[in-house]
C-alpha cells in the first residue's frame, strides 16, 4: 500500500513525495509557489487560529492541542469528505501532507495524519461488513 506521509513546507520536495497537499490556514512565510511544489492547498483541514495561536507550537501544549484539533477535525464537515480523498489519492501512490511548522513531531500534520489514518481503517472496516 502506498504511504501517507508529512513533510515540512522548506523541506524540498523528494521522488518519494507523490501527491503533495499543503494543509496550514495560512501560507508558509517565505516560500514561493515553485518551492513549495504542493499539488492542493486545503485551509479548511487546519485547526482554527484561535485553537492555533493558543497553541503556539510549545511542547508543553502538544498533548491538549491534539485533543483540541482532534475534536475540530471531528466536527468539520470537510474532514471525512478531505479523508476520502486522501484514500483515492493513495489508490495511485504516496500522498504527503505539507506544513509549515518548525518542529517534525511537535505539529498539526501529525494529528491529521493520525486522524486520517484512523479514519480510512474504520471506513473499510464498515465497507467490510457492509459486503459480508
Amino acid at each position: 500500500m502506498n504511504q501517507l506521509l508529512i513533510k515540512r513546507a522548506y523541506s524540498a520536495a523528494g521522488n518519494t513525495d507523490g501527491y503533495r497537499i499543503l494543509i496550514d490556514r495560512l501560507w508558509p512565510r517565505g516560500l514561493s509557489k515553485d518551492k513549495a511544489a504542493v499539488d492542493e492547498w486545503h485551509r479548511e483541514i487546519a485547526p482554527t487560529s484561535d485553537l492555533r495561536k493558543w497553541f503556539g507550537h510549545k511542547e508543553e501544549n502538544f498533548s491538549r492541542f491534539s485533543e483540541g484539533y482532534t475534536r475540530e477535525l471531528d466536527a468539520n464537515p470537510a474532514a471525512p469528505l478531505f479523508a476520502q480523498h486522501i484514500g483515492e489519492l493513495l489508490k495511485e501512490g504516496n500522498v504527503t501532507l505539507v506544513f509549515g511548522a518548525k518542529s517534525p513531531v511537535c505539529n498539526h500534520a501529525v494529528i491529521l495524519q493520525r486522524w486520517i489514518l484512523e479514519h480510512l481503517c474504520h471506513q473499510e472496516r464498515i465497507n467490510k461488513q457492509e459486503n459480508k
